[in-house]
Order: structure tokens, then sequence, then C-alpha cells
């Protein structure tokens, strides 16, 4: 070999390494920018609170007003929404400890740190998590899943019961994801039952318990004679990520991210509160008008695309008897309506209806759900799902 022809090779071994070195500095790159995107909530803890009395409670109300604490309730502080949880940011935990103590509000720490419960969750869902499932008997209902996985889940469910379930896409997310529904039918020109789950995208709790309605709806059709009757004379919709481009943003950035992902313009804040975004009651108490809260409304009525594809799917269904939206935590069973303490037209059937449900389900598993309209349950809330739903006559709205 010459010189010549050496040192070519020489600099063809150099450009290769050179290039190998290029795209693994490339992958490494792209593996920092994902963990530094990903927040994190080290230190943050969750705080338990009892309140003894209204006094009490209007204190938890003017503490959860201080916008720079950026505390985050997962329960509310109403009286008949007792305990109060809050989530308080690393940084703010000295100063509402000092405020609760000051005035002798008793509290607990439910949550030492986040962090660890967060980490704790994605390590037993990278612990559970295999090769892709082949069918729907294979799928972990035991673990959360990502976003492609329950859309994986879904066609591999439509496959495998092809003359029991189909999948319609009612539209497409701001992020242009599909806004997919499965709609279970034994016929043509049936009533209609609407289910959703994960409207608010941080509640991972809804979208795997909308997987597990939609395996157990195929696999006891024919077997259980309540469900065999219902499917025999009604469809049932099932939308299991109602908000995809929120609960994306869940698993890639911030687990705790609640809202959608459309940008306000004139505000650096994202997101609209979707069940704040319904025309009934809109821009009431209960909603907030400012782009950085957690229950921010929108600039108008169902401006939110995945709102307003529930809206034009259940205007054009125009049979709907029953919708049901799923939410989580607390254990509760609501009816309309949430913006107002007008009673609804039914309350009486929706409240003995709420009654015999919890009644029955306590007596299989022991769970005890409060029950009653929105505003007299929880708080008042305006422009929420249900209150909408059932101003366009569907009675049985309720939300769990």
């Amino acid at each position: 070999m010459t010189r010549s022809a050496a040192y070519k090779e020489e600099d063809a071994v150099c450009g290769a390494v050179l290039r190998i070195e290029m795209r693994g500095l490339l992958v490494f790159a792209a593996l920092l920018v994902a963990a530094f995107s990903q927040e994190t909530f080290e230190g943050d803890q969750v705080l338990r609170i009892t309140a003894k009395d209204e006094v009490e409670i209007s204190l938890l109300q003017d503490l959860s007003e201080i916008d720079r604490l950026q505390l985050d309730f997962w329960k509310d502080p109403t009286h008949s929404s007792l305990p109060v949880d809050i989530h308080v940011p690393f940084n703010s935990l000295q100063a509402v400890k000092a405020y609760l103590e000051t005035n002798e509000i008793q509290y607990s720490v439910m949550i030492k740190d986040l962090q660890v419960v967060l980490d704790e969750e994605q390590s037993e869902m990278q612990g559970a998590r295999s090769a892709q499932p082949r069918n729907t008997d294979g799928y972990n209902y035991e673990n959360y899943h990502t976003l492609s996985e329950i859309y994986s889940f879904m066609d591999m469910l439509v496959a495998e019961n092809p003359n029991l379930v189909s999948k319609i896409q009612i539209g497409s997310s701001y992020e242009k994801r599909p806004l997919n529904v499965l709609k279970f039918s034994t016929g043509s020109g049936r009533p209609g039952i609407w289910i959703d789950t994960g409207i608010h995208s941080r509640e991972w709790v809804t979208q795997a318990s909308g997987t597990w309605f939609a395996k157990k709806i195929v696999t006891d059709y024919g077997s259980d004679p309540a469900l065999t009757n219902l499917l025999n004379s009604m469809d049932i919709f099932i939308e299991i990520v109602t908000n995809p481009d929120g609960f994306h943003y869940t698993h890639t950035n911030n687990r705790m991210w609640r809202k959608t992902r459309k940008p306000n313009p004139g505000s650096s804040c994202v997101g609209v509160d979707p069940n704040r975004n319904w025309d009934a009651g809109f821009g009431g108490p209960g909603a907030s008008g400012s782009p950085c809260s957690e229950t921010y409304r929108g600039p108008k009525a169902h401006s939110e695309p995945e709102v307003s594809a529930i809206v034009d799917f259940v205007r054009s269904h125009g049979n709907l008897k029953a919708f049901v939206s799923i939410h989580a935590y607390s254990q509760m069973l609501l009816y309309p309506y949430g913006y107002t303490r007008k009673p609804a037209l039914d309350q009486a059937e929706l409240h003995d209806l709420a009654k015999k449900a919890i009644t029955d389900l306590a007596s299989m598993y022991g769970t005890r759900y409060k029950y009653g309209s929105i505003i007299n349950t929880i708080y008042q809330a305006s422009g929420g799902t249900i209150d909408w739903t059932y101003k366009q006559g569907i009675k049985y709205s309720y939300t769990f």
C-alpha cells in the first residue's frame, strides 16, 4: 500500500469514528435535553389538612389565593370535601407550614417527597414493560401506559372484536393527535351511552380505567346478562384519552400537568382546563380568567378542540341517554349543577340513582362514596362537562 493510499484509508477510518462519535454525542445530547426538560418535584410535599370549622376553611381558601406560593390543591378547601390535600412546592413549604401553625390549623405530611413517589411510579412502569403485547389479553391492566401503548391497545381490541367494536375519530387535538373513540355496538340506529376518561391529563388512573372498561365490555358481552341486555339495545362510546396532548406531556415533561396544551395569546402560560371550557355558566365563579391558573376557562366556550369535538359528536348523535365523565381523585359521584345552586329539573331522580349506585358499590367492595350535585358536594365550578350535557337533554349526566 502506498503512503497516499494509507493516508486515505486512515482518513476514512477517522471519519467513520468521528461519525460514530458524533451520533453518540447527538444521542447523549438528546438524552440530556430530555432529562433537563422533565420537570421535577424534588422536596415537594403533599400536606393533608382536616379543618375543624368554617373559620379554618376560610383561612385555607385565603391561602389558595396566594399565587406566589404556587400551591396545587388536590382536594379543595370546602366543608364537604375534607380533608384538604395540598401539593406544596419545596420553596413554599416553610411559609405554608408557618401559616398553618400560626393559625393553629392541624396538618400531616401525606407525601414527604413527591418526586420519590413519581420515581417509584416510573420504575414500576418500566419494570412491568416488556415486549409489545400481541393481543389485549397480554396487555397489563395493572400498570400505567403511554399514549402510544393505549392507542395500540385500542387497535388490537377492534381487530379482535370486529363485530362488536369499531374506532371512530371525532376530531384532532391542538397538536394534531387523533381524538379516538371506541364504539361498542350490536346494531344500527341505537341510543347511546358516553364515557370519557382522562380529560384532566394527570389523572392517569382514569385512562387506565378506560382501557379496563373497554376490555370488560368485550369480555362480558354474552355472559353477563345486564351488560348483554344493555348492548343489545344501546351503543356504548368510550373516549379513553380525552386530552391526548396533555397526557403525552405528563409522560415527557411534567407528570402533574392537568390542562390542554394550546398556547394562550399574550401569556407565557399554556393550556386550558377542559372541564371549565363548556357553555354552561361559562366564565362564572369556580373557573379562573388567568391563563396561568389550573382552572383557566379559556378565551371562550368550546375554544379547545378536545372539547369542541365532543360537543359536535353529542349534537350530531342526537340520542345519547347517559353521559359519564371519569375523574380522579376522591370518592364522589356527582350530578348537575356545578355552576348554579338552582336544582336540576331531575334532581330527585338523579339523587336516588346516585344513592343506589354508591350503596351497591359499598356492598361489593366497602368503598364509600359521597354523592350529590357538584356545587353542594364539592364546590362551585362553572363551564363543566356534565352541566353542558344535561342542558343538552342528556338526563343521566354524571361525574365519577
